[in-house]
C-alpha cells in the first residue's frame, strides 16, 4: 500500500505524515515503558484489531520510530521498542495529554483504563520537583513505574519504565482521576492526604514537602 501524505512543505504536516494515523501515538505511549511483545501491546490497546496493530507496527519500523528484535534464548520471542526518533516523541505525548486532560470529565462506562496510562501526567508532576529517582506508583488498577530525571535511562530522560523504586506513591481513586484530568498536582494530592508516600531519599522528601 502506498504511503499517504499531506504533500505540504511544512514540518507539522511531515510529522503527521509519520505519526498522524490512528493508533500510532498510542503505540508509542505503550513502548515508552520499554520493549513490549506484540501480544502485550494488543492487550493494552483495547479496540485495536490484530491486523491494524500489525500494520501500524510495520509502518513505524519503516519510518524509523520503532524496531523489532529477537530476545535471547530461551525466550526466543520478538519485542518491539522505540528508536531514538520514537523516544523523542515523549514531550509530544505529554503536550497532547496536557491539552486533552480537560476533555476527560467523568469516566464513561465504555472507557477502558490501564494503570500505566496515568504515567505521563504523574511524570510531569514529579519532574517539577527537581529531584531524580524511580517511583513505583500504585492505583486501583495496578502498579507502574516512572523514572524521573535519571541520566543514562535507556528510554530517555523521564520516560516510563520499570526499575527498583526509590519512592512508592499510592494514589486514591479520587487523586488518580484528578491528576489524569489535570485538576490536581501530585504534590497537592500528597498534602491533601489522598496520596501516600514512602521512601527516604531526596525525591520522597521533595514530595512530602510539596
Amino acid at each position: 500500500m502506498s504511503r499517504r501524505s499531506y504533500d505540504q512543505y511544512c514540518a507539522a504536516a511531515r510529522a503527521l505524515d509519520v505519526v498522524g494515523d490512528r493508533w500510532t501515538l498510542l503505540i508509542v505511549r505503550e513502548l515508552l515503558a520499554g520493549p513490549r511483545r506484540y501480544t502485550d501491546l494488543h492487550a493494552d490497546l483495547p479496540g485495536v484489531s490484530t491486523d491494524m496493530l500489525a500494520t501500524r507496527l510495520k509502518d513505524m519500523e519503516r519510518d524509523g520510530i520503532a524496531a523489532r528484535r529477537r530476545l535471547s534464548p530461551p525466550a526466543s520471542a520478538y519485542v518491539y521498542e522505540l528508536t531514538p526518533s520514537g523516544r523523542a516523541l515523549l514531550p509530544v505525548l505529554q503536550a497532547l495529554g496536557e491539552w486533552g486532560a480537560p476533555l476527560l470529565a467523568e469516566r464513561r462506562a465504555t472507557d477502558a483504563v490501564r494503570a500505566h496510562w496515568l504515567a505521563l501526567p504523574v511524570l510531569q508532576g514529579l519532574a517539577g520537583l527537581g529531584e531524580s529517582g524511580v517511583v513505583a506508583v500504585r492505583v486501583d488498577e495496578g502498579e507502574f513505574f516512572v523514572r524521573v530525571g535519571l541520566e543514562g535511562d535507556p528510554y530517555g530522560e523521564g520516560a516510563v519504565g520499570e526499575g527498583e523504586a526509590d519512592v512508592r506513591l499510592e494514589l486514591s481513586a479520587e487523586a488518580a482521576a484528578g491528576i489524569a484530568r489535570g485538576d490536581l498536582a501530585v504534590a497537592q494530592a500528597v498534602r491533601a492526604g489522598s496520596a501516600r508516600v514512602t521512601g527516604e531519599g531526596a525525591l520522597a522528601k521533595a514530595l512530602l514537602r510539596g
